[in-house]
């Protein structure tokens, strides 16, 4: 039975943020969520599916709603930063149906870490059916911190996955645990023969690149064909990185960061560390960035060459102009309108779509007010 929404759209709203100089409207399409995660748009008008921290994924389509969470999700474990994360379409889904989740799963120590599957959505989209994991981190080390979880497929035939280092810096530069890593798969979930350390001795052969922190956000650059991400740094030092083939991206041997306590990070050994790559950008204060969109479509030129991204402290959306590898940014986007900004997305009618991470999270759509 479809769960009716509270309201199809909710308010709109209009406004000029301080530190942009267009005026924005956002439409509220759907309240009373609890802690959403992510989205991924189904063809056509049939909407799109919003994962919940806590476990559900959703169906939402305008005018109908919300439906009852969809059957055949996984167990997840639902802790801290852990639960039910990313969710992203298999590129075959019109004939395959594959829908893809990161999700946290508990171990027998009572820790957890990072998993990756797919399930087929029945026709009625009420029912995942025959999920399979085709992926575990290991081993699990997180007591509810740093799972990460984004998931890209980069159109060649492959699929990423960002991987928190569960608040356990030193893993990130342990090839033989895949913590604080940027894993690659094929889109069948297997190993492809040419990652980078299939043939090393102790090294786990799924791995892409390392030296990872917490990431939150990935994305393909349209414009590069380049696989982007961004993480949190500890206390200050949140980055954007391009992880390439085996590169080491320095946690916790290089950061722009200090412990939350106001002291260095132990293992640090300064900004610029020999063996490492430094980040496209970083932002000294931590916004704590989070979901991150480029814009390519032609619905609204003025955003063209842009890339968005969420922040969950600043409770903002952060516009950003791409140059290449290099990116500068434009301004904070929502004024005074603050929630925590968990996911953004460019929907495939042009228009941004936003989820906040609140007990009553909301799905936004943005754009230009002119």
């Amino acid at each position: 039975m479809r769960r009716l929404a509270t309201l199809s759209v909710f308010s709109s709203l209009f406004f000029v943020s301080p530190l942009y100089a267009e005026a924005l409207k956002v439409e509220v399409l759907q309240n009373k969520l609890d802690h959403p995660w992510s989205m991924a748009f189904l063809p056509g008008d049939s909407g799109m599916l919003i994962t919940q921290r806590g476990g559900q994924l959703l169906h939402w389509q305008q005018g109908k709603g919300l439906s009852d969470p969809i059957t055949g999700v996984p167990r997840v474990w639902a802790n801290g930063q852990g639960g039910l994360l990313d969710v992203v379409l298999a590129p075959d889904f019109a004939s395959s149906r594959r829908v893809w989740l990161s999700y946290a799963e508990a171990g027998q120590d009572g820790k957890a870490g990072t998993v990756v599957g797919y399930g087929r959505l029945n026709d009625d989209l009420t029912r995942l059916e025959g999920f399979q994991v085709v992926f575990r981190q290991m081993p699990k080390l997180s007591t509810g911190n740093h799972f990460g979880g984004r998931l890209v497929f980069d159109g060649k035939g492959y699929l990423y996955i960002a991987l928190g280092e569960n608040n356990q810096r030193p893993t990130a530069q342990d090839l033989d645990k895949l913590q604080g890593k940027v894993v690659r798969l094929t889109e069948q979930g297997k190993i492809p023969d040419d990652n980078p350390f299939v043939n090393r001795q102790g090294a786990r052969p799924e791995i892409w690149s390392y030296g990872i922190r917490n990431p939150q956000g990935m994305a393909m650059n349209p414009w590069s064909n380049a696989l982007w991400l961004n993480e949190h740094g500890p206390r200050g030092g949140d980055e954007i990185n391009i992880p390439e083939k085996g590169k080491n991206y320095g946690w916790p041997l290089a950061t722009w960061g200090i412990n939350y306590s106001g002291l260095a990070i132990p293992e640090a050994k300064g900004e610029i560390v020999a063996g490492t790559e430094q980040p496209v950008y970083y932002w000294k204060k931590s916004p704590a960035i989070s979901g991150m969109a480029f814009y390519n479509a032609d619905t609204f030129p003025q955003w063209k060459n842009k890339v968005f991204i969420g922040a969950l402290k600043d409770q903002d959306i952060i516009m950003m102009s791409v140059n290449g590898n290099k990116v500068t940014e434009d301004g904070r986007i929502l004024g005074d309108k603050k929630q925590r900004i968990r996911d953004v997305r460019v929907g495939p009618d042009g228009y941004l779509y936003v989820l906040t991470d609140e007990s009553e999270g909301e799905l936004w759509k943005v754009s230009p007010a002119g």
